[in-house]
């Protein structure tokens, strides 16, 4: 028997025993932390050393959870703080959503999430002004060690601890989202998932976004994540002014680049090779579409700009400009300089290209067009 057992009791008296905490801030979490540990347990061909990276990554989730709780109560004058007008990028996985996110996170008035204060969004409370924090350093060497012993998955996705990151981060607190996006591709957590009201984990991933400004003021939010397809209804209940771009690919090009970012993590998680990836990997997507697109429809069409990847790809300043136009937003001449800047020193590839097919994914172009046919002619997506 595996010394790591996924069990709730036993996780999360770990983590309580780590940080010396007990209070989770309420209940909410625990349902979805039962289905992910299932999950877990039950899944075919995970192996030991897997077992143990999932483990310990879910005894980090519940331990941050504690820490994040201490922090509100010793600090609640953090729940005062307001989000406004936040920018946040949606869309398909793989449909440039990243690249446009670095683009607008020159902007010095946003204020991009970044993946080390995802990791660690709590405050530490002996730091001295002008110091760096610990924690930052440690994630930042890991991740430089990362790329180098992993460089085919930096060509493709590139992540460093001061890089614009997803909120999958912070959301993962509230074990009832996308995760790094493995779990929603499995039974039961599949299932479960789709058929949860997310207004209750947006609302802790708001006030983790209230205890990051608290510490780091910005003056605008930038936010992304494909995951919030699920929740575009919620993020326009909770955040009234947000201004949301959606991005849209060729599914042709856009799904077997993500098969293989997720046939890739699930290697790096102790997962065997997934069967039956590609077609899972579909029915997901277009379930998440249909979601959002349906949440979208039920919304102010002033909370939303389209972006295509190829007008995207083919003139970057042009999309930016496009999306302050549409949100009444001033670009700045500093903040027009600075994305000037971004597109001449970042060009397309520049941290190495993979390749990958349909059919390696047991997926063909006319099931990808068949499934997704509402969704290509709505946004004039080309797929000849």
């Amino acid at each position: 028997m595996s010394e790591f057992l996924f069990n709730e009791d036993v996780v999360i008296e770990k983590a309580r025993e780590a940080t010396g905490l007990s209070d989770f801030g309420g209940d909410d979490f625990r349902e979805g932390l039962r289905v992910l540990l299932k999950t877990y347990d039950t899944s075919a061909g995970l192996s030991e050393k897997g077992r143990k990276i999932n483990w310990r990554r879910v005894v980090q989730l519940l331990e941050t959870r504690l820490r994040v709780q201490a922090a509100l109560t010793r600090h609640p004058e953090i729940l005062q703080e307001e989000i406004r007008r936040p920018m946040v990028l949606v869309g398909l996985p793989r449909t440039g959503t990243s690249a446009l996110f670095n683009l607008l996170g020159r902007d010095p008035a946003t204020r991009p999430l970044l993946l080390w204060e995802g990791i660690f969004p709590d405050p530490l409370e002996d730091l001295e002004e002008g110091q760096p924090d610990p924690r930052y350093l440690a994630i930042k060497a890991s991740y430089d060690r990362m790329r180098e012993k992993d460089p085919d998955f930096t060509k493709i996705h590139f992540a460093g601890a001061d890089v614009p990151e997803e909120c999958v981060i912070p959301l993962a607190y509230t074990f009832c989202h996308v995760h790094i996006g493995l779990e929603v591709l499995l039974e039961p957590y599949q299932t479960w998932f789709q058929q949860q009201d997310l207004h209750a984990p947006y609302a802790y991933y708001r006030d983790l976004l209230k205890m990051l400004q608290w510490q780091r003021p910005g003056e605008r939010w930038l936010l992304k994540s494909p995951g919030h397809l699920w929740a575009m209804d919620v993020l326009v209940d909770l955040f009234p002014d947000v201004c949301i771009i959606v991005t849209h690919r060729n599914p042709l090009e856009s799904i077997p680049s993500y098969c293989s970012m997720m046939e890739a993590l699930f290697q790096s998680r102790g997962f065997s090779d997934p069967k039956d990836l590609g077609p899972t990997v579909l029915e997901y997507l277009a379930r998440s579409l249909e979601r959002g697109l349906e949440a979208r429809d039920h919304s102010d069409p002033g909370c939303f700009v389209d972006v295509r990847f190829e007008e995207f790809v083919s003139n970057p300043l042009a999309s930016a400009r496009g999306i302050y136009n549409q949100f009444n937003i001033e670009l700045s001449a500093e903040a027009e300089a600075a994305l000037v800047d971004q597109v001449e020193n970042n060009p397309k590839g520049k941290h190495g290209s993979h390749r990958y097919t349909l059919e390696q994914y047991g997926l063909s172009a006319d099931k990808v067009k068949d499934r997704l046919a509402s969704y290509i002619d709505r946004f004039e997506l080309g797929t000849s």
